[in-house]
């Protein structure tokens, strides 16, 4: 082949090329495929931009206004602990004996004094008719003996009278004088005998009441522990059947948090600091505290000291055992 051809052979063709092959399902397939890649951008990245709006100068925009209170206590260190009732008692008996009547149920709002509970009285009762009728008989005793006491008064002025003109002998006067002293004894000995059965009237008395439960303060029963015909003690020694509590009384005026904080961070607390409490069932309601006392002792296995944090406000939503979070307030540091 001579150069000429050469040259020929290298030349590129500008005729269309006649159709063969699978025909135009490849052209279709490649726009399809830059359809599909343009929708994909245009999921990936959006729309495209609107016009943007002019700037407004910083000085020229309003100031935001905050949504927390402004006197609200800036946030520090956060603590958790549980609501307890600063005064809260186990009502119980001083004496053994049956139940009788119960008087009050869970939730009751009692007041100071108020009867609870009821043993059953009626020994307690017969023994006090007794002793009140001693002392009845001891008053009357001393009545009588003051009686005598002014007769014998009596005869022995009359007997020194006598004495004086020799009508009587000196022995009937002394006899006289000598009565007069013997009665002014037993008169004594009378009014301390009185004087006893009347303690006993109280003492007995007393012993009575003490068959009658009543609360030492007021607050809110939140359990009842026994029930009528049951038998209480004062202590736990009479059987796995003998009750030594009545109820569960709780002064809601004393509730307060107590929490645990790390002896690391300890130093950021301090006695009258400000603190929020939020409740694990109110978590939107923030209730605001104060921090009352730092126990002065450490938990040497957990690392921890305790600290009392108490409500500025009172609300009944607020119950004893629930969980809380209280944050102390770093706003005077």
């Amino acid at each position: 082949m001579n150069t000429s051809e050469k040259l020929k052979s290298l030349s590129i063709n500008r005729q269309p090329a006649p159709p063969s092959g699978p025909g135009p399902w490849p052209l279709v397939a490649g726009v399809a495929g830059l359809v599909a890649a343009g929708l994909a951008g245009w999921i990936v990245f959006g729309r495209s931009p609107e016009p943007s709006q002019p700037a407004v100068p910083v000085e020229a925009t309003s100031p935001v206004t905050p949504t927390a209170s402004a006197d609200r206590p800036r946030g520090g260190l956060v603590a958790s602990g549980y609501v307890v009732a600063r005064r809260a008692a186990t009502v119980s008996v001083d004496i053994t004996g049956r139940l009788t009547q119960v008087l009050f149920e869970e939730g009751a709002v009692v007041e100071m004094g108020q009867l609870l509970a009821q043993l059953d009285d009626r020994l307690a009762s017969f023994d006090l008719q007794l002793a009140r009728a001693r002392f009845a008989s001891s008053k009357a005793n001393v009545q009588a003996l003051e009686a005598e006491m002014v007769e014998a008064e009596a005869q022995r002025r009359r007997a020194e009278k006598l004495l004086a003109s020799n009508a009587v002998s000196a022995a009937s006067a002394e006899a006289a004088i000598a009565r007069i002293t013997s009665l002014t004894s037993r008169h004594q000995a009378a009014i301390s005998d009185s004087r006893v059965a009347e303690l006993a009237v109280a003492r007995q008395t007393e012993f009575v009441e003490r068959h009658k439960v009543r609360a030492p303060f007021a607050g809110v029963i939140i359990a009842k522990n026994a029930q009528a015909g049951e038998i209480l003690s004062p202590a736990a020694g009479g059987g796995e059947f003998t009750r030594t509590g009545v109820a569960t009384l709780v002064d809601m005026a004393s509730l307060e948090v107590e929490v645990d904080v790390n002896e690391g961070q300890i130093a950021d607390v301090r006695a009258g600091q400000a603190a929020t409490v939020v409740l694990d069932a109110y978590t939107d309601w923030e209730i605001p505290g104060e921090v009352i006392a730092i126990i002065p002792t450490a938990n040497r296995d957990r690392a921890t000291i305790q600290v009392r944090v108490g409500f500025k406000v009172r609300d009944p939503r607020i119950l004893p055992q629930m969980a809380a979070k209280v944050t102390f307030d770093r706003s005077a540091e």
